[in-house]
């Protein structure tokens, strides 16, 4: 059975990077009708923040990532690791070292310099005594040879062993280190396949040499190349490296978002559109490019426009209250208002905000538009045609559409006249869905209030 997980510290919030790793592992669990476990690596005590392991739990919420059993903290798990740690001690394949901060930052600055250290990391290596004074626990690491492992995505990859130092599993304080944490928890979770970025590629040397050391299985690895930004350079916040959740608040939907990243490295033809289940079914961790991908901040908006289009209107309803506190209009004039928005905006958040514009009456109006269309006869035409309104009651916009063309052939106006003006006066700017739908959504009365708003504010102007 194939058996993966998603690895997260939490030590700041789950960005896109850390979300497109967990989505391919749990895309490739699904597909094999596999397992997918949650494991959350807090033993850095120091970085640890309780609001990021939240915040992660709720980012895997929003986006629909369920995970088999419970999850795992490495923080309860300081047993575990002792045992394993002893065991390496006793077999003779980990060594107390008892190198001072002072000779370790020696050897340090004769690396940097380009010299011999003057002092040999492996000084403890053969060691058979004790010394009353703090240590810190190191591997073993073979002193000669080469080893090398398949990898899913780069292919063959090798190292010299003499390039590997006796690398530190456990600190002077007790804890253990990242490399040898992972290898434990991911041996006895059953792990089969690791999917997780490249930046970890040199660590799995390490890990491999700590599975050989215990005889215990190699598990499969897939190393990601890097998300650049559109330039090709490092993500930044401003390129759109923010806490997932940011993407929730900014109005995206979940499909979306998981869609765009499934297209970060992976692809199927020339295709863009894939819905859960056909990730499902095509993604196929060989298949991801080697290259590093590039974040399109209008690929993400296209597809979430789309989403958008394609989502039925009472799930719309539900999220734009929840996330925006933003209430729509109930019956058919709620049904007109999504079906104008949803050919318009990129995201929720701008729905919501033009939600707002339309069903709030405007607290001032654009200079340049009233500069524009609010000047001639247009305040007189605005007033005729409030006053044709006292006595209509248009109530659909086909209604409107008819009561404006035919208001424009009775009065011999302008169509400019009258259509950009009604629309400052009832929204604050010349522009903006269907005029008739608008009106309609609004109803009589209150147009009627609100072009009396426009030619109060002109009056005042003037005087």
């Amino acid at each position: 059975m194939v058996k993966t997980r998603f690895a997260p510290s939490p030590t700041g919030f789950l960005h896109i990077g850390g979300l497109r790793t967990a989505l391919f592992n749990w895309l490739w669990a699904r597909k094999n009708g596999g397992e997918f476990r949650l494991r959350i690596e807090d033993t850095d005590r120091q970085r640890n923040r309780e609001e990021a392991t939240e915040a992660i739990l709720k980012a895997f919420d929003w986006v629909g990532l369920n995970y088999d059993g419970e999850v795992v903290y490495q923080s309860q798990r300081g047993e575990i690791y002792k045992k394993y740690i002893d065991q390496l001690l006793k077999e003779g394949k980990a060594y107390k070292c008892y190198l001072t901060p002072e000779e370790l930052e020696e050897i340090r600055k004769a690396k940097r310099e380009g010299r011999t250290p003057p002092i040999d990391i492996r000084k403890y290596r053969n060691f058979q005594g004790e010394l009353e004074k703090p240590f810190v626990i190191r591997f073993k690491t073979p002193l000669e040879g080469e080893l090398k492992f398949e990898d899913g995505v780069k292919g063959e990859q090798k190292v010299k062993l003499e390039e590997i130092e006796d690398f530190v599993i456990a600190r002077s304080d007790g804890t253990p280190t990242y490399n040898f944490v992972v290898v434990v928890d991911d041996h006895l979770m059953g792990m089969t396949d690791i999917i997780r970025g490249d930046d970890h590629l040199r660590n799995t040397f390490k890990q491999i040499l700590l599975y050989n050391a215990f005889g215990w299985e190699v598990p499969n690895f897939y190393h990601l190349p890097m998300i650049h930004n559109e330039k090709g350079g490092k993500m930044s916040k401003r390129d759109g490296a923010v806490d997932v959740l940011e993407y929730r608040r900014n109005g995206y939907l979940p499909e979306a978002l998981l869609n765009f990243l499934v297209r970060l490295g992976w692809s199927y033809g020339d295709r863009e559109i894939f819905s859960i289940g056909e990730m499902i079914q095509l993604f196929d961790p060989k298949n991801i490019n080697k290259a590093p991908s590039r974040f399109d901040q209008s690929k993400l908006d296209w597809l979430n426009s789309y989403y958008i289009k394609n989502s039925p209107n009472d799930r719309l309803v539900k999220i734009l209250k929840r996330d925006f506190g933003v209430e729509v209009p109930a019956g058919e004039k709620g049904e007109w208002l999504l079906g104008q928005l949803k050919e318009r905006v990129k995201t929720l958040k701008e729905m919501a905000e033009e939600i707002g514009k339309i069903l709030t009456p405007p607290s001032n109006y654009d200079p340049k538009g009233v500069k524009r269309f609010l000047k001639g006869d247009a305040p007189r035409r605005l007033g005729e045609l409030k006053e044709k309104l006292k006595g209509v009651a248009p109530a659909t916009p086909p209604e409107w559409d008819k009561l404006l063309e035919e208001f424009v052939a009775e009065t011999g106006a302008k169509p400019r006249e009258v259509m950009p003006p009604l629309r400052i006066a009832v929204v604050g700017e010349a522009r903006g869905i269907d005029l008739g739908t608008l009106l309609a959504i609004l109803g009589r009365d209150e147009v009627v209030d609100r072009i009396e708003k426009l030619l109060e504010f002109l009056q005042n102007r003037e005087g």
